[in-house]
């Protein structure tokens, strides 16, 4: 089943550019103090009201000019070089704006917003490196939930799983009421392997918002994994009715149904999400599984031709068609597919299993004791497979190894009712009468 992940919903703290909105969802430039009036001090007041009546034409190249000729002038005016950062941030250059943000920071380490701007400029490709500025942040204003929800996203991105828990926890406490709070825990806990303790928030989330489709699929993500697909596939149903059209999620409730022995309902889930977009590889598996169930193996066929057509590595499929064309009483193209599975995948000792099986239907003796002797080297013999064998050399007429193989077979088998058990016994003194005549 796919996850689904909301994207991070950047948060705007204080706007500091003397009440200015910029395009950015970083937080805005810091404010235009007034420097005490003598020329030089007019000068550079001048530079910070162009630079701020820039940014709110969102005339970025002009800002980035004052700032700098600013900067030039005043080089430890931190607030400066964290609206350098953000106008750095706007013109796409997130290197550049790093590097004013941390210069803002080295000059006032409580300058919170520079911190809360470089961890949202390291986030989508270093989100570990975003863990230290959102932490800074998050303790230099603890009751900020947002704070800790990036915080808890810069982690769990990183794939410290455990601590963004921990933030994601500490922000609810602050808002319980929180969606994106709520959501982001319970997804965090469902990759934890904590599905029972991700239920209860998926739900919580849904509470406040009913409409949301991650929580939606994240609520049945975590009764699948829990075992409970009737509700899974519930919920399911439940957000089909909102999105009728979403066939990936259609597929997903085919699975569940499938599991649940619901043949006929995933049939119908998978012909309405075809009916949406083209097959692909495991809608056509998922199809060729249900058609197998019903012993349906003449629509089992094109099915599983078209998924090896799309995918001609995949072993899998190709041993399932050797399958179905084995049921289908068809042993050239069953000892065909069966073949070439095993080819791409020499461990797999049940498709070598149906191979000596096809070969043996189709009578070609010699070639089913040639593929269970390769099969012995890596598995031991089923007991059929001893049968099989005494049969293989009986029919080739090699009386002392059939006489032999008849003999292991019934020293293992333990029911002695079967026709295999019967037939053996019966060849076993006929055989041992036949060679001791020949002497």
């Amino acid at each position: 089943m796919k996850r689904i992940r909301k994207p991070l919903v950047c948060c705007a703290l204080c706007v500091l550019l003397g009440g200015i909105h910029g395009a950015s969802a970083q937080s805005t430039g810091a404010t235009g103090k007034r420097v005490p009036i003598d020329s030089a001090a007019e000068e550079l007041n001048g530079l910070l009201n162009s630079a701020q009546d820039a940014v709110s034409r969102k005339d970025y190249a002009t800002a980035e000019q004052d700032y700098q000729e600013y900067l030039a002038k005043k080089p430890d005016d931190a607030s400066v070089h964290y609206n350098l950062g953000y106008v750095y941030t706007a013109l796409e250059r997130p290197a550049d704006a790093k590097g004013e943000y941390e210069k803002a920071i080295a000059l006032d380490p409580t300058l919170t917003p520079a911190y809360l701007n470089l961890g949202l400029t390291l986030l989508p490709t270093d989100p570990s490196a975003a863990i230290d500025p959102f932490s800074k942040a998050a303790d230099l204003s603890p009751q900020d939930l947002r704070l800790k929800w990036l915080l808890g996203s810069a982690l769990e991105r990183a794939g410290k799983l455990t601590p963004a828990i921990d933030a994601f926890m500490a922000a609810e406490k602050l808002d319980g009421n929180d969606f994106d709070t709520r959501l982001s825990l319970a997804r965090t806990l469902l990759e934890a392997k904590r599905p029972a303790d991700a239920e209860p928030e998926f739900r919580a989330a849904i509470e406040l918002h009913p409409d949301a489709a991650p929580a939606r699929i994240g609520l049945a993500q975590s009764l699948v994994a829990q075992k409970k697909l009737e509700p899974a596939a519930s919920e399911l149903a439940t957000y089909l009715e909102q999105k009728p059209d979403d066939a990936s999620v259609r597929i997903d409730r085919a699975s569940i149904l499938l599991d649940l022995g619901k043949d006929d309902d995933a049939l119908a889930e998978l012909d309405r999400a075809s009916a949406k977009r083209p097959d692909d590889l495991r809608t056509l598996t998922l199809r060729s599984q249900i058609y197998w169930h019903e012993k349906r193996y003449d629509d089992a066929v094109p099915v599983l031709q078209k998924a090896a057509a799309i995918a001609p590595g995949d072993a899998d499929v190709v041993a399932r068609l050797g399958e179905v064309y084995f049921q289908k009483k068809d042993y050239p193209n069953a000892t065909h597919w069966l073949t070439v599975a095993y080819r791409m995948n020499p461990n797999a000792t049940d498709v070598l299993a149906d191979l000596a099986a096809s070969e043996y239907s189709s009578k070609n003796y010699a070639a089913t004791l040639a593929t269970i002797d390769v099969l012995s080297k890596t598995a031991q013999l089923s007991v059929a497979s001893w049968y099989v064998r005494a049969s293989c050399y009986d029919n080739l007429g090699q009386a002392p190894a059939a006489l032999d193989a008849y003999k292991k077979f019934l020293e293992l088998n333990k029911d002695e009712n079967s026709d295999m058990y019967f037939a053996s016994a019966s060849r076993v003194r006929e055989l041992t009468r036949e060679l001791q005549h020949k002497r």
